[in-house]
């Protein structure tokens, strides 16, 4: 492979729509930067004309690369894959659908060139997107920091750039159900951040419906903490506590005449409550360590376009 400064890893699914924009705005804010950089998209099983078109940049274009995994295996997957074979010195994310302008990247190579290792765009501002998508967004990442141990920024998604060491770093870490934003603040490192407006999508549909958005709050809340676990029994114990006080109450409206209306179902259901709820919140945890446990790859590629041969550091 070629020496290059900069990798940028683009991954994309079903983006026919957008990635010619996106690799024209890409190619101009490197050739702005001045030094040898790739752009990396990493086609995560589209089902569309993003393969064909992506290979046909990438046929006109040295700088260009292109990773086609064998089938769907998720966005993480596709940035983890795409950092593995990058060769820069800094590997920059970033989505294909130009919410994240790719002007932003030179603020973010000249805050590493001060020194930071990790330079993450912070959004000031979502354009496009829905009252209810940016009140449960605003309101995840809160939750999120609240309930885990290390220190994620808020408002922040995958588009950063991150040092080759702390790339190197990622690389160690084996789990399968992957959160990266996540996993590149408990590397630690220097961090900043660079804040930028967000766009609307230039064109296609989101990838982040609300069932995928669901499971990866899911995934994020339980690979950085336990505290789902002590909630179910602090949940647990009140409902117990509320439980006792009402069977009290109920016993005395007894002794006085007046029995508690619904109190021979209240106890069982409730209790039935508790018990569903501290098992399904295990099972999570459960079905985690089983994924894990399987020791299969993070992701198979079928095909690639642009590399010579694999990488070393990609090898599985």
């Amino acid at each position: 492979m070629q020496t290059v400064r900069y990798s940028v890893v683009v991954p994309v699914y079903n983006e026919e729509a957008v990635i010619e924009e996106t690799c024209r705005r890409l190619t101009g804010v490197m050739e702005g930067v001045g030094e040898p950089y790739e752009i990396i998209f990493v086609n995560d099983g589209s089902r569309d004309a993003t393969p064909r078109k992506a290979e046909a940049l990438c046929r006109g274009d040295a700088r260009l690369r292109l990773l086609s995994f064998a089938r769907n295996f998720g966005h993480q997957a596709a940035i983890t894959a795409g950092m593995e074979y990058a060769g820069g010195d800094a590997v920059i994310v970033i989505d294909a659908d130009l919410q994240d302008p790719p002007e932003v990247i030179p603020a973010m190579i000249e805050q590493w060139k001060a020194g930071y290792r990790v330079v993450y765009g912070k959004r000031l501002k979502r354009k496009g997107e829905s009252l209810f998508k940016k009140v449960t967004a605003k309101l995840f990442y809160r939750v999120l920091r609240a309930m885990t141990d290390v220190d994620i920024p808020v408002d922040t998604g995958d588009f950063r750039l991150l040092d080759r060491r702390v790339c190197e770093a990622l690389r160690t870490l084996p789990e399968r159900n992957r959160y990266v934003r996540g996993l590149v603040s408990w590397v630690g490192f220097s961090q900043t951040a660079v804040e930028y407006v967000r766009e609307e999508r230039f064109a296609g549909e989101t990838k982040y419906p609300l069932r995928k958005m669901l499971t990866f709050a899911g995934d994020a809340l339980t690979s950085f903490s336990y505290k789902p676990l002590r909630l179910s029994i602090y949940l647990g114990a009140l409902l117990t506590a509320g439980c006792a006080v009402y069977l009290l109450v109920a016993a005395v409206l007894w002794l006085t005449g007046r029995p508690a209306p619904g109190w021979v179902l209240a106890l069982p259901l409730l209790a039935d409550g508790v018990i569903l709820l501290a098992l399904g919140v295990v099972g999570i945890y459960l079905g985690r360590l089983f994924d894990e446990a399987k020791q299969r790859p993070l992701y198979i590629v079928a095909d690639t376009v642009g590399f010579d041969q694999a990488p070393v550091r990609a090898e599985k």
